[in-house]
Order: C-alpha cells, then sequence, then structure tokens
C-alpha cells in the first residue's frame, strides 16, 4: 500500500480545513477543505506570510515547544466564532518522535444532526 496516498485521501475525506507544515513553517499540503477556505492553494509558501507578526511569534513558539519535548503534541490555538469552530496546532512525529512539523486542524462545533449511517 501507498501511504503517501493513503494519508492524502485520509486528509482530502476531512470537510475540516487541514493544513500541514514543515518544521521551517513552509505549507507542504493543504486538503481540498482548506483549499476551498483560504480560496486558493498555498503550498509551497511560508504559513508565516499568512498571519500577522504577533501570530508569526505564537507559531513559532508553539514549534519550540514541541520541539522542547516529544509529549508536547497539540495546542489549542483558538476559538473561531464565525465557523464555530476550535482550531489546534498539532505536531507531526516519526516513528522515533522526531519532529517533522505540524499542522492546523479546524474542528467545527456544529452538532451534526444528520440520521447516524444514512448512506443514501
Amino acid at each position: 500500500m501507498d501511504l503517501n496516498k493513503f494519508f492524502k485521501a485520509f486528509a482530502d475525506g476531512d470537510n475540516d480545513a487541514v493544513v500541514f507544515c514543515d518544521c521551517a513553517h513552509m505549507i507542504v499540503y493543504m486538503n481540498d477543505a482548506a483549499r476551498a477556505r483560504y480560496r486558493r492553494d498555498l503550498t509551497g509558501k511560508s504559513i508565516l506570510d499568512c498571519h500577522n507578526e504577533n501570530t508569526r511569534g505564537i507559531l513559532q513558539k508553539i514549534l519550540d515547544w514541541f520541539a522542547a519535548d516529544a509529549e508536547h503534541n497539540r495546542v489549542h490555538a483558538y476559538f473561531s466564532p464565525r465557523d464555530n469552530a476550535d482550531v489546534y496546532i498539532v505536531a507531526l512525529r516519526d516513528e522515533e518522535k522526531n519532529l517533522l512539523g505540524y499542522y492546523e486542524k479546524h474542528e467545527v462545533r456544529t452538532l451534526d444532526e444528520s440520521p447516524f449511517y444514512q448512506m443514501d
């Protein structure tokens, strides 16, 4: 099995925006929901260019915190009232727990009221 295809399919299947960055803050992948949310594909660009000076500093502090301890893996960044979503920054680590980068994950709080197991 090609794990790259598997994980790309996993990310693209998420209805919420997910943006993957390396340790230099370069965007290495955006899922379909993220490209739609930001109305463009920012792959290959620095996520720091998408934020103000204060947020850039915060992102660097988070990355430093992730790098300091392999147990440091998730930060609740903020709540977006516009989207009714919590936004998290989550560490990406390899099998030896080396830091590869991080991703930004939006988790919508709105209750899904669709029927369970609806397939039609």
